[in-house]
């Protein structure tokens, strides 16, 4: 039975989820059975019962993913759908992998829930992935919305040889995602290398990737093995792709496009059995624009995009992933500690130029710097000012100037407590704004009005009438 009219088997302990789940189901016409445990689940299910199964990983008498493998061996047509609670990576790869149909994190939304059903119910077969994985350390740590979303795009690639573009700022953790595809994908037995684009010099990033012959230029005074004979069998991980010249782009292209390459000086097309992942910090899109990145080459790469997002956009992570620095830093030998309300509230709050790289080198810090087993807000105050670019704890590097415009805007309102700013904000916020612009235009022509007006594509009559409006200084503009 696969229409409205479908039994749905439902086991989850948590009896407000199983009354949310049989409302809705029951709404849309499927008939919905309920239990609290695993043992009842899989009896219905060797009777021959019901035509999908919704069930909790954590239940009193049974593990729901241990279940799984039971399930597709007995009735292959039955599809599984796990929830959990426990809403890690390497919970949604062992969904996958052992055979559900789709993984969905406790709190689920329930209109995605529902999609999901529909689908499991209406979708063709296709044969499901095997494997039962194990509990090794996990890649990544959190649980926001935002790594959700990561974690259950990265079990569905798990399987595949798709290219993958990762992008994200600095920081962010580009090639624990990419290690993360390796080591639980079907190429995990094979070797992972990765290679930053940007810490080769360009005259030799060719040879790098792709090798070369004895005597193919000066100094190769033997064959050298290239990135990809290295990667054989297994994953090739290109960092700060944004920033490899033209000419390997255009030997990358190629072998993206033939599965094969030549090495520098040689002859022989080589085979390249290697799952490619990019990863950049940049804006592809733009530096295509300025003619400085292959357009067919970004749509090669850009098979399957991943964003990750900045620290500052999942500050529920931070605990999560504070307790786990503190944690590896007494692995290390360091004492164990830990920090006290207010001071992880601080931490939630920063803006994390650095993203999760500088949260563990901050926490490392704390670890073996600081005597008191649970460490204050002073102290991370006092480390925060000292890390901060020009002093500013909450400027983030490389900041726009509408980001900055706009935290400086919400620093103002947050100042009225709760109340509004005097009327006027737009005019004033303008004036405060022009005044430093019209200032360090100027001084930055040397005080030539004309070519300060053209500059900043003003009348010549406009501008001097606004620095005598905004009393600007012009001798101060050229110090």
């Amino acid at each position: 039975m696969t229409g409205a009219n479908a039994t749905i088997l439902v086991a989850d302990d948590d009896r407000a989820i199983r009354t949310v789940l049989t409302q809705a189901l029951a709404r849309l016409g499927y008939d919905v059975r309920t239990t609290g445990n695993a043992a009842m689940l899989w009896r219905w299910i060797a009777d021959g019962e019901g035509d999908l199964v919704i069930t909790d990983v954590v239940m009193p008498d049974e593990n729901g993913l241990d279940l799984i493998p039971r399930i597709k061996k007995l009735r292959p047509e039955l599809r599984v759908i796990a929830m959990s609670a426990q809403n890690t990576l390497l919970t949604a790869v062992k969904a996958t992998e052992r055979g559900a149909f789709e993984y969905l994190p406790k709190p689920f939304d329930l209109r995605e829930l529902v999609n999901v059903v529909q689908r499991a119910l209406t979708a063709p077969s296709a044969p499901a992935p095997n494997g039962d994985g194990d509990d090794e350390q996990l890649p990544l740590i959190g649980r926001s919305p935002a790594m959700q979303e990561i974690y259950r795009v990265l079990a569905r690639l798990m399987q595949t040889d798709l290219t993958v573009m990762i992008v994200g700022e600095s920081g962010t953790g580009k090639e624990l995602v990419a290690k993360a595809l390796h080591d639980y994908g079907k190429r995990r037995n094979g070797p992972f290398v990765a290679v930053n684009m940007a810490a080769i010099p360009r005259e030799l990033i060719e040879s790098d990737l792709f090798g070369h012959e004895k005597g193919s230029f000066t100094g190769a005074m033997s064959r050298g093995v290239g990135r990809f004979e290295q990667a054989q069998g297994g994953t090739l991980f290109l960092d700060e792709i944004g920033d490899m010249p033209l000419e390997a782009q255009t030997r990358l292209l190629r072998v993206l496009q033939t599965g094969e390459y030549t090495t520098i000086g040689g002859r022989m097309p080589i085979r390249a059995d290697v799952r490619v992942i990019a990863a950049t910090h940049r804006d592809l899109r733009q530096l295509i624009r300025q003619g400085l990145f292959r357009e067919d080459l970004f749509y090669r790469l850009n098979v399957v995009p991943i964003r990750l997002p900045p620290l500052r956009e999942r500050a529920e992570d931070v605990p999560a992933l504070a307790r786990h620095f503190f944690s590896l830093a007494q692995q290390e030998g360091l004492p164990l500690k830990s920090v006290d309300t207010p001071a992880m509230e601080r931490l939630k709050s920063y803006r994390w130029p650095g993203n999760v790289r500088e949260l563990e080198n901050l926490i490392r810090r704390l670890a073996a710097l600081y005597s008191q087993e649970v460490i204050g807000l002073d102290a991370i105050e006092a480390e925060l000012a000292e890390t901060a670019p020009n002093g500013n704890a909450d400027a983030p590097a490389n900041e726009g100037l509408a980001s900055a415009a706009e935290r400086h805007l919400r620093d103002y309102f947050a100042a009225h407590k709760g109340g509004l700013p005097p009327a006027g904000l737009y005019d004033r916020v303008l004036r405060e704004i022009e005044r430093p612009l019209i200032q360090l235009t100027l001084g930055a022509t040397r005080g030539n009005q004309l070519k300060a007006a053209q500059l900043l594509g003003l009348n010549r009559n406009t501008l001097r009438k606004k620095i005598r409006e905004l009393d600007i200084d012009i001798a101060r503009g050229l110090k």
